[in-house]
């Protein structure tokens, strides 16, 4: 199901790493977040973007405190970083109980990137999700888009229509962890070479829990 003025993908795209040269380590790392600085720093990052959500007049996620969740050590989040500055942070789970899609997945939870950042950091997501999912043989990445009603709906299209480009598949609207969203699927893909690009340390997200609440 598809929203107007937004494209469908195709059967057989497929992202295609970006080409970096040789060095000595990768220029990203995605990590768990260990310490409470840096789970101060996501959370100071997520205000950050939801403040430029609202001064743009974009949708944000309804409800819950995120940067509370953020700051909690219970929270397992996760970080991308490149020269030790975070450029996005999320909460990867495993299958939570989402009523849609069908089978196993990693889902991408709060993800929000760092404002004004020039590199394409939810492409380096993408690519980094598609692969750590493959290898933890969980078949899909699930995610969910705000997209509350706006006088303008061409900036969330624009969005949706970038996130298909890059792999993401639209099921539509609906309500979600964050209110009104766009429901979006990625097909888990292993990704040779990533490593060069995009050092990983998360840790492997365990079950969610059936019975939790959402966020």
């Amino acid at each position: 199901m598809t929203r107007p003025g937004i494209h469908t993908a195709s059967e057989d795209r497929s992202l295609p790493v970006p080409f970096t040269p040789a060095r000595a380590s990768a220029i990203y790392t995605m990590r768990t977040l260990e310490t409470a600085a840096e789970r101060d720093e996501a959370a100071a990052l997520v205000q950050d973007r939801q403040n430029w959500l609202v001064l743009h007049s974009l949708p944000a996620p309804a409800g819950a405190d995120i940067p509370a969740q953020f700051r909690t050590a219970q929270t397992r989040s996760a970080g991308l970083f490149e020269d030790g500055r975070m450029l996005a942070c999320l909460i990867p789970e495993q299958s939570p109980d989402l009523a849609w899609g069908q089978g196993p997945c990693l889902f991408l939870r709060s993800l929000y990137t760092l404002p004004g950042h020039p590199d394409d950091v939810t492409r380096l997501i993408t690519l980094w999700a598609s692969d750590f999912a493959a290898r933890h043989d969980l078949p899909h990445v699930r995610a969910e888009a705000p997209t509350r009603q706006l006088r303008d709906p061409a900036p969330v299209a624009q969005l949706l229509n970038r996130l298909i480009d890059m792999g993401w598949d639209l099921y539509g609207p609906g309500c979600g962890q964050a209110g009104e969203v766009a429901r979006l699927e990625l097909k888990a893909e292993h990704r040779s070479g990533l490593g060069a690009l995009i050092n990983c340390r998360v840790q492997v997200p365990q079950p969610a829990q059936r019975d939790r609440s959402t966020a």
